[in-house]
């Protein structure tokens, strides 16, 4: 019999099953009321505009262009219309600064691939995404834990590089409403992380990905915004912004985008051309004629029924959560974070929920470096109503108030 270990690269080792993907699965179970998967609404999606646009392009002669191969960076129209979104954050940019991806992810991968060596060190919250950890494995990086608007010296983070037999590449992390937590950074902790970025000299990669699922409280520039206002243009930063309709718009379209300085652009548009030559053109630009005829709208649309989902779980929460738990309270996005007593196992929880309340989370673990945080598990707002939330969040208190007795 092959054995395919043998002749596989050292790095396939490091490949792991999304928890998260897996539990998707259970979406098709409907005696389970599902807080695991952090996806948009379907029912939230603009199917009509988007019926429109794909008509458009096929009764125009533009559908020529749209069955054809295309340029790396991605469809012009649509980055133009993302340097003007841009510019609205405060972040002054050409062209020349915006990459299409397919897909945010794949955005994660390229910079993976593009910085990491063997044994070198990102820098990433704990907790943290765990796509972005998946992304970043296959490149056998070693692991610190990114603590903004902490305490610790660069010259720490240099010595456990070296240690490890690297050096520190860069710092990734979600500033706006976190996956998992829900935690937004606020503007000190963005601008300590720039000084430690200068500091190591490192990169900093922005992940975006919630920056329009704001609800309450007052917006933050992005960090690049912040690194752009001190060093005067965006060639002259080390901030790299990952960016995504999949939130917006419409997720199985696969349409992110990166934004940073042009050198940086220039390698990843080589990568591109290395692994699919360009991300599909037609999806492009009916991304680019739906967010150009109603993006805020489709917007304003999101954050009105999210806001409501979020604040009647984090009601439930409230009323139905035994004393010993704790959980993050968002200003935005699709998720909170649950904290359970020490000694409790979120994974362990999970199989009981299944089994008796028929409630789905994600046990927290996985989204740990070091494996830690076992005690904590995520819950996600964004497809659920209130009806299930109410009854979902009272039978997992139940259940964790039996746990701890």
């Amino acid at each position: 019999m092959l054995n395919w270990d043998n002749m596989f690269a050292t790095r396939s080792s490091r490949m792991r099953a999304s928890e998260i993907r897996e539990l998707l699965k259970l979406l098709d179970r409907p005696e389970i009321i599902s807080f695991a998967g952090g996806i948009p609404d379907p029912a939230l999606f603009p199917d009509q505009a988007f019926k429109k646009a794909y008509a458009d392009i096929f009764d125009s002669a533009a559908v020529n262009s749209a069955l054809q191969y295309s340029v790396s960076e991605g469809y012009k129209p649509l980055r133009e219309w993302l340097v003007g979104q841009m510019a609205g954050l405060g972040i002054p940019c050409g062209l020349d600064n915006v990459f299409i991806v397919s897909g945010s992810q794949q955005g994660l991968d390229y910079l993976g691939k593009l910085f990491l060596s063997p044994n070198d060190t990102a820098l990433v919250t704990w907790p943290t995404y765990l796509g972005a950890l998946q992304a970043f494995n296959a490149y056998e990086p070693a692991y610190d834990q990114l603590t903004p608007g902490g305490n610790r010296t660069p010259g720490s983070y240099r010595e456990a590089a070296a240690q490890k037999g690297g050096k520190v590449k860069f710092a990734y992390l979600s500033a706006e409403f976190s996956n998992p937590t829900g935690e937004t950074v606020d503007r000190e902790g963005r601008e300590k992380l720039l000084d430690l970025a200068d500091e190591l000299d490192i990169a900093v990669i922005e992940d975006a990905a919630y920056q329009s699922l704001r609800y309450d409280g007052e917006s933050i520039p992005p960090i690049l915004a912040l690194e752009i206002a001190r060093k005067g243009h965006i060639n002259e930063t080390r901030t790299i912004y990952c960016g995504s309709f999949s939130k917006t718009l419409a997720p199985g379209l696969r349409v992110g985008f990166i934004v940073a300085n042009a050198p940086v652009i220039r390698k990843l548009v080589l990568m591109k051309q290395a692994a699919d030559l360009h991300s599909s053109t037609i999806n492009q630009m009916a991304i680019c004629e739906v967010a150009e005829r109603g993006f805020d709208a489709q917007v304003a649309k999101i954050r009105a029924v999210y806001s409501q989902r979020r604040n009647c779980m984090l009601a439930a929460l409230e009323k139905y959560m035994p004393a010993g738990t704790s959980w993050t309270k968002p200003e935005g996005g699709m998720f909170i974070w649950v904290t359970l007593p020490e000694g409790m196992d979120g994974a362990e929880l999970l199989a009981r929920s299944l089994e008796s309340a028929k409630v789905a989370f994600v046990p927290g673990k996985a989204f740990f470096a070091d494996g830690s945080g076992a005690n904590t598990f995520r819950v996600s707002f964004s497809c659920a109503n209130e009806t299930m939330i109410e009854e979902g969040i009272s039978r997992l208190g139940r259940l964790i108030a039996s746990e701890i007795g």
